[in-house]
């Protein structure tokens, strides 16, 4: 019997604050592609939690194998580089976790007091030119979307799938 691996891509951020919208935007496009999402393997679910920071709790709490966050990822780099990282428990500091907003840092935080795990987790983060009040990405942050999309879709072949296709590398 085979099982599917089960990985969600999480677009986070809010489209009223420019480039803050980056997350659900790639997830958007990711959808939206011609292809779909046929070129992505089995049992990833891509879905835009804009600010609803309690969905993607809950959601984590039904279980997947692998969690893939994309989001705008205020740092020192110029506006539309895109960033990946992996991330554990240790990386998580203390956020506050609020029903009605996101704090990636509190909803991840939070998972083991609310009975779960983290997954394997990956942020595919831009950073921002914008993030000020309004709507629409700013012009380098719009160009990178189609990049983030590339970067999630590699991600998952290379780092998240991988052992799939070796079974030698699969566990018990």
């Amino acid at each position: 019997m085979e099982v599917t691996t089960r990985v969600l891509v999480a677009g986070i951020g809010n489209i009223f604050f420019g480039d803050d919208g980056f997350g659900p935007e790639v997830v958007r496009q990711m959808m939206s592609r011609p292809e779909g999402t046929a070129g992505l393997p089995d049992g990833v679910r891509l879905v835009d939690y804009g600010i609803r920071g309690m969905h993607l709790a809950y959601d984590l709490l039904d279980g997947v194998d692998a969690l893939v966050i994309v989001d705008a990822l205020p740092g020192d780099g110029e506006p539309g580089t895109i960033t990946v990282l992996h991330v554990g428990p240790e990386d998580l500091g203390e956020g506050e976790f609020d029903a009605h907003g996101m704090n990636p840092v509190a909803v991840l935080g939070s998972l083991e007091a609310l009975g779960g795990t983290l997954p394997p987790t990956y942020v595919v983060g831009c950073t921002p030119a914008d993030l000020e009040e309004g709507m629409g990405l700013s012009a380098p942050v719009a160009a990178a979307v189609p990049v983030a999309a590339d970067t999630v879709r590699s991600l998952l072949v290379e780092r998240v799938f991988a052992n799939q296709s070796d079974p030698s590398k699969q566990g018990g």
